[in-house]
C-alpha cells in the first residue's frame, strides 16, 4: 500500500466517523424525557419502538466515552455518554448485581437473560465512562462486575438455570471471545496482571478447542473438550464475521505482547474465514456457513450484515500491518469497496444494517436491539488509528 493510498483511506475513515456516524446518533436517539437512548429507529431516525436494550445503551456509552478519552475532549461526546451512563446506573441493574437485558422507555424491567453479554457490555461502559471523567468509584464498579462475570462463567447455573437438558453439552465461541475483548478494554485503563491471566485461558480455549485446521474453520459450537458434533446444524455452524472479530482480538493481543508465534497461530482464522465466507457471486461476507455445505439452519444465512463486513475489514488490515502480506490488503480493499458501495444511506447518513444476498437493502432499520453506534464507529476508529500508525511506519 503506497503512502498516498494510506493517507486517502485514513482521511476517509476519520471523516466518516467524525462527520457522519457520531453526529447521526447524537442527533436522533437521545431521550431527554426519560433518559438513555431511544435507539430503535428507522432510516431517517424516526422511532420504531420505545423499549430500551442495555446492550445498545452500554455500547453507546463505551463508544462516546472512548472517543472523548482517545480522540478529543469534546464535551458533547462526554455529555452524550453521561446521558446513557445515568440511565444504566438508575435502571440497569437487578438486586443480584446482574443487568437487565431490556426495559421500557421509563426503565421498568422487561427481560433478563441467562447469558452474560449485557454485563460484558456493562463493564465496557462503566470502565470507559469512569476513565473519561476520572472517577475511580465507577472504575471499581466495572472491575467488580467483571469479576462477577468471570465467576458466573465458571458456574453459569448459579445465576439462571440452563434452558437445555444435559444430554448434549456444547460450548460457544461467544464467551471466550468477549472475555478477551472486555479484558483488553479494562487493561488499557487498569494495568492488572489478572486480565492477562483471563486472556490466556480464553485464547487457549479458542485455539485448542474451536479452531480446527483439518476443517479449515473456527467453529461456533464444540463439545467441552473441543470435539466436533457434525451430525447437527449447530455443530457445523460457522459464523465468519464472529470468527474474524475473534481473530483481530487475538492479533491485537499478539501485537501487545510482541508475540510472533501467537500472531502466526491466529492468521489461519482470517484465511479460513475469508475463504468460507466470501460470496464469489455477489461479493461481501455471508452471515452463516455450514462447514459441510449442507443447508444452514438460519434462514438469514446468506444475508450480508453490516457488522460482519466491518470485523473483516479491521481483521484483514491488522493482519496486513503485522505481516506485510499482500493478500490481506487485497481482502481489505475488496471489503472496503463492497461495504462503502452497499451499506451507506446516501440520504439520511449512517449505514443500513441488513442486505439481501445480492446487496439490495432488506430492512431500513438503523437501530434495534442489536444495531447501534458500536461496530461501525469502532471499526472506523480502529482503521483510522491503524492507518495513522502505518503512515508513521512508512515515513
Amino acid at each position: 500500500m503506497n503512502k498516498d493510498r494510506i493517507i486517502e483511506l485514513r482521511d476517509f475513515y476519520r471523516d466518516t466517523l467524525l462527520n457522519d456516524i457520531l453526529p447521526f446518533w447524537m442527533k436522533h436517539i437521545r431521550d431527554d424525557a426519560c433518559g438513555g437512548y431511544l435507539h430503535h429507529i428507522d432510516a431517517d431516525g424516526s422511532v420504531i419502538s420505545t423499549d430500551k436494550a442495555f446492550w445498545i445503551i452500554c455500547r453507546t456509552v463505551w463508544m462516546y466515552a472512548t472517543c472523548y478519552a482517545e480522540i478529543e475532549r469534546n464535551p458533547e461526546w462526554l455529555d452524550f455518554a453521561r446521558h446513557g451512563y445515568e440511565f444504566i446506573d438508575k435502571y440497569g441493574f437487578d438486586g443480584d448485581g446482574r443487568m437487565f437485558y431490556s426495559v421500557t422507555r421509563e426503565g421498568i424491567p422487561l427481560r433478563k437473560r441467562r447469558y452474560l453479554f449485557t454485563e460484558c457490555f456493562g463493564v465496557m461502559a462503566l470502565a470507559a465512562y469512569g476513565h473519561a471523567i476520572g472517577d475511580k468509584r465507577i472504575l471499581d464498579r466495572a472491575k467488580r462486575l467483571y469479576k462477577k462475570i468471570i465467576e458466573l462463567d465458571k458456574n453459569p447455573d448459579a445465576s439462571m438455570p440452563s434452558k437445555f437438558y444435559p444430554a448434549r453439552k456444547l460450548k460457544s465461541l461467544s464467551m471466550p471471545m468477549i472475555l478477551i475483548g472486555i479484558s483488553q478494554v479494562l487493561r488499557r485503563i487498569d494495568n492488572d496482571p489478572f486480565y492477562d491471566s483471563v486472556i490466556d485461558v480464553q485464547m487457549r480455549t479458542i485455539l485448542s478447542n474451536h479452531l480446527h485446521h483439518e476443517k479449515r474453520a473456527l467453529f461456533e459450537h464444540v463439545q467441552p473438550d473441543g470435539t466436533l458434533t457434525l451430525d447437527i446444524p449447530e455443530g457445523r455452524c460457522i459464523n465468519p464475521g464472529h470468527a474474524l472479530e475473534t481473530a483481530w482480538f487475538i492479533l491485537d493481543e499478539g501485537r501487545y505482547r510482541n508475540d510472533d508465534e501467537l500472531i502466526k497461530a491466529v492468521l489461519p482464522i482470517v484465511d479460513y474465514s475469508m475463504d468460507l465466507g466470501w460470496d464469489n457471486d455477489y461479493g461481501g461476507i455471508l452471515y452463516f456457513v455450514d462447514i459441510e455445505g449442507k443447508p444452514p439452519e438460519q434462514y438469514e444465512h446468506d444475508m450480508k450484515l453490516w457488522w460482519v463486513q466491518l470485523e473483516g475489514l479491521y481483521a484483514n488490515l491488522l493482519a496486513y500491518r503485522l505481516t506485510d502480506s499482500r493478500r490481506y490488503f487485497s481482502w481489505f480493499e475488496k471489503l472496503h469497496l463492497y461495504s462503502f458501495d452497499h451499506f451507506p444511506d446516501r440520504v439520511n447518513g449512517e449505514w443500513f444494517g441488513y442486505l439481501h444476498r445480492d446487496g439490495t437493502v432488506a430492512n431500513t432499520v438503523k437501530g434495534s436491539k442489536w444495531k447501534g453506534p458500536f461496530h461501525l464507529p469502532r471499526t472506523l476508529l480502529n482503521v483510522w488509528r491503524l492507518l495513522d500508525e502505518m503512515l508513521d511506519y512508512k515515513s
